[in-house]
């Protein structure tokens, strides 16, 4: 199979899924409602996510029918997107408590170490990997409130880490085109929304990728693996700390992310969505840029730009919120 039809299969396939999903929860009036921990106006179907999933699944059985995958590997990777994604969907139907959740994810992210890095005798790379999983679904959970913006910065990400490893280029083409087949029911105006299995599931492929990228530079510093997800960890990092600090239940839901106040002021989904997508392209190119330079100079530069976006998010919030 070549590049275009690898693309090609993973965005048809996500997006037929996709809309089998949006007949479903239609039937099965499965929709969030407007609110004030919501930033949306309209009743909206939820769980359109899962047209991600499946394509991603059915990825993993071409790649080891083509041999771009061990059966092994395909089997963990398969396995931990099976146990984030069914945990998510279940909770699209019915809530369930956030650490029956979160050890899913850890379980999730111990099953995909083992597969690309564990059996292999590289533990340092399967202790990342196991953290990384819980770490990014919990992170695009949160910051999927808004139309498209979960999305966009997964595909953002996604070919980010194609670029700056060769060895992630299967399965991040793959992520990258079943968030393209998702999109357009999302974005610029959401017919559908990822819901948590689809949220979940961008995360824990983010996480496989990001994995995959590390088998090329074994010794790339940890901030530079963590920069393609830059401006989504520095809003969700400091609202939970601002959240943590004030005393607030920090594990319910609630619509205090930058992104969301910014909607709340007046700007509008695609806006902000929009913004979102500028910094993560500039910190793309950043990135292609760092990854010629040594180690050192990575770690210090990707460091100078975590601060840079830090600060930028302090003189939003302030000017946002009054």
């Amino acid at each position: 199979m070549g590049p275009v039809a690898w693309l090609a299969f993973h965005s048809a396939v996500s997006a037929l899924a996709t809309w089998l999903a949006l007949l479903y929860a239609r039937r099965r009036n499965l929709v969030d409602l407007p609110g004030d921990r919501r930033s949306h106006a309209e009743p909206t179907p939820r769980g359109g996510g899962i047209g991600i999933t499946v394509a991603l699944l059915a990825g993993c059985v071409v790649a080891v029918h083509l041999s771009v995958m061990s059966p092994m590997q395909a089997a963990c990777a398969a396995g931990g997107l099976l146990l984030v994604a069914g945990i998510g969907w279940i909770d699209d139907h019915r809530p369930l408590s956030p650490w029956t959740r979160l050890a899913v994810q850890c379980a999730a992210g111990l099953v995909l170490a083992w597969g690309l890095h564990g059996a292999e005798g590289r533990w340092m790379l399967a202790l990342v990997t196991a953290g990384l999983v819980p770490v990014l679904v919990n992170v695009w959970n949160f910051m999927d409130g808004i139309d498209g913006l979960a999305t966009t910065q997964a595909m953002l990400a996604s070919i980010a880490f194609v670029l700056l490893a060769p060895s992630a280029g299967p399965a991040g083409w793959a992520l990258a085109a079943a968030a393209a087949g998702f999109l357009p029911f999302n974005f610029p105006r959401a017919r559908i929304f990822l819901g948590d299995v689809g949220s979940g599931t961008l995360g824990y492929a983010l996480a496989w990728v990001a994995s995959l990228g590390t088998l090329d530079r074994p010794g790339l510093p940890m901030a530079v693996l963590l920069l393609p997800f830059c401006a989504f960890l520095v809003d969700a990092t400091l609202t939970l700390a601002r959240r943590m600090l004030a005393g607030e239940a920090w594990w319910k839901p609630h619509a205090t992310h930058l992104y969301q106040q910014w909607v709340r002021s007046g700007k509008s989904h695609r806006y902000v969505t929009s913004i979102y997508a500028a910094f993560s392209f500039v910190t793309a190119i950043l990135a292609l840029f760092l990854n010629m330079m040594s180690p050192a100079a990575m770690g210090t530069a990707t460091g100078v730009w975590f601060a840079f976006a830090t600060l930028g998010w302090f003189w939003l919030r302030r000017r946002i919120t009054g």
